[in-house]
């Protein structure tokens, strides 16, 4: 769990049909499903190492027909690769050509429910930046 001084930070993901969006969430985060499905109404998705927010899917009647005000933003070093695989995954591209804006690259996609999220592709400074040296960029 991703905690913070007075508690955890839990990310909630609006959808229509819980199942459906378990599956692609957990195939595009590598996130396992937290606890019995009991509920009709949420989903919780944890991450498989446990370094990171819980995510928490709500089923919700209305379909997504504008702008998300938040998103979730994938960090990858090879664009190309992170988008065809979360593509294959059940993600539909909003945008044909990549965004290109001070060294960073990205593509929006949209999930089985039509939340948008981002796969970016940062400047390969970003990944010394905020790792140790040892561990380098993550591998694609």
């Amino acid at each position: 769990m991703q905690r913070y001084p007075r508690g955890e930070v839990v990310l909630v993901l609006d959808c229509a049909d819980l199942d459906r969006a378990a599956d692609f969430w957990s195939t595009v985060l590598g996130y396992r499903r937290a606890g019995a499905a009991t509920s009709t109404i949420y989903r919780s998705l944890i991450p498989e190492n446990g370094h990171g927010p819980e995510l928490l899917l709500q089923k919700v009647p209305e379909a997504s027909n504008e702008k998300n005000r938040v998103h979730l933003d994938l960090r990858s070093p090879d664009l190309d690769a992170e988008v065809q695989r979360v593509v294959g995954a059940g993600a539909t591209p909003v945008t044909g050509d990549p965004i290109d804006e001070g060294g960073w690259r990205w593509h929006v996609l949209a999930d089985p429910d039509g939340n948008e999220f981002c796969v970016l592709q940062p400047p390969a400074a970003h990944w010394s930046d905020i790792l140790p040296p040892a561990d380098g960029p993550p591998s694609a």
